[in-house]
């Protein structure tokens, strides 16, 4: 890989050091949940560690007017950057804040250090947030650090698929109104989803749907063709069926690949959506397609309203399927982005067993503060 110098104003405010490949999108936000002292498994905790959170991360959006193009083609190691788009996902973050920020603020008091009076704008918002390292109580100031730099590098992580869309398609903003992220859900609402699925008898997909049947939690499982394929030549389709009776299943393609660059994009989604259907019961099979790595293309909406499938994204990336992140990095780093995000779509992977380690954990540490959707009512 080419060596870059990268100016060290880029590289802090991108929430990398020196000694990281900044060009690497592998590089992944990493948080210590255990710095904010205190539970978030109420409503009122919840939202208190939420306006918290936001608050940091609304400084880490703002900072972005210092980031150039060069900047950021030097920090991605990208050739161009689709300026129009950064601008685009930034003010979609900022507008989603100052709402995430208003909601967790409707029970706040004024003796709370996290509640900063009414605010109307985003730029109302920003200025509020600048203000906030004065009025942090002196244990809580390893949190401020650590969440900075989480924020930093998060938002560089969104901004480096903001700036290649729509040149490498990904789940960071749409093509038309038939693709859906989450984003809308309703307040403190998440839903739970794993890709890749399902993997051979007695191996992390059972392991999985075993852990969500212990905690009563539903989600849909979006199976690659050729996955299941296999998995039903290997027991039968009544034992698969059986497998997933009390979740949703729903279309990952037949292999993961690129489904902007496959020429056969269009069979793989007929074939395995012809199989899931003739698989699971109407009630389990939804008509959802997830493309691998969210790449479609463009012009392809027509083709999914002529199968009757919506294109299913996420908001809330785990990253569990990669190697510099553990369990536990993935239970910090999604009880960070639900505080953050406050509804949306969470993506796991069945074929990989940290998920099935970390929600438990995570079901454990939200208590009732927030509502798991129930994959059936989608």
């Amino acid at each position: 890989m080419k060596n870059y110098l990268f100016t060290l104003t880029a590289l802090s405010l991108l929430g990398y050091s020196l000694n990281t490949p900044a060009a690497d999108p592998s590089v992944v936000a990493k948080v210590d949940r255990n710095l904010w002292q205190a539970p978030i498994n109420t409503p009122d905790s919840f939202d208190k560690a939420s306006r918290a959170a936001i608050l940091e991360y609304i400084i880490a959006l703002g900072n972005r007017g210092k980031l150039s193009d060069t900047d950021m083609k030097a920090a991605f190691n990208i050739k161009t950057v689709n300026r129009a788009s950064v601008t685009q996902w930034l003010n979609k973050e900022l507008a989603l804040s100052l709402r995430n920020y208003q909601n967790a603020a409707k029970n706040c008091t004024n003796d709370d250090w996290t509640c900063v009076g009414t605010v109307t704008s985003t730029a109302h918002l920003l200025t509020q947030a600048d203000n906030l390292a004065s009025k942090i109580p002196p244990n809580l100031s390893a949190w401020h650090t650590n969440l900075a730099q989480f924020s930093r590098a998060y938002v560089a992580e969104q901004l480096r698929l903001a700036a290649l869309f729509p040149n490498i398609s990904s789940e960071i903003d749409f093509f038309n109104s038939n693709e859906w992220n989450g984003d809308n859900f309703t307040d403190r609402q998440f839903l739970l989803t794993f890709d890749d699925g399902p993997t051979q008898a007695q191996g992390n997909t059972d392991d999985t749907l075993a852990m969500l049947t212990a905690n009563q939690k539903s989600a849909v499982f979006f199976v690659l063709g050729e996955n299941l394929h296999n998995r039903i030549n290997k027991t039968n389709a009544d034992r698969v069926a059986t497998l997933y009776k009390n979740q949703c299943v729903a279309n990952h393609g037949w292999e993961h690949q690129s489904h902007a660059k496959w020429a056969n994009w269009q069979d793989s989604i007929q074939r395995t959506q012809t199989l899931i259907t003739s698989t699971l019961s109407t009630g389990n099979a939804l008509p959802l397609f997830r493309p691998p790595y969210g790449q479609r293309q463009a012009d392809s909406g027509a083709f999914f309203q002529q199968q009757g499938l919506q294109v299913a994204l996420w908001n809330l990336d785990s990253q569990d399927w990669n190697k510099q992140v553990n369990s536990d990095h993935i239970l910090n780093r999604m009880l960070t982005l639900m505080l953050i995000k406050r509804h949306g779509v969470l993506l796991f992977h069945d074929v990989h067993p940290k998920a099935k380690a970390a929600l438990p954990l995570l079901f454990n540490e939200v208590g009732n503060a927030v509502e798991w959707r129930n994959c059936h009512s989608l």
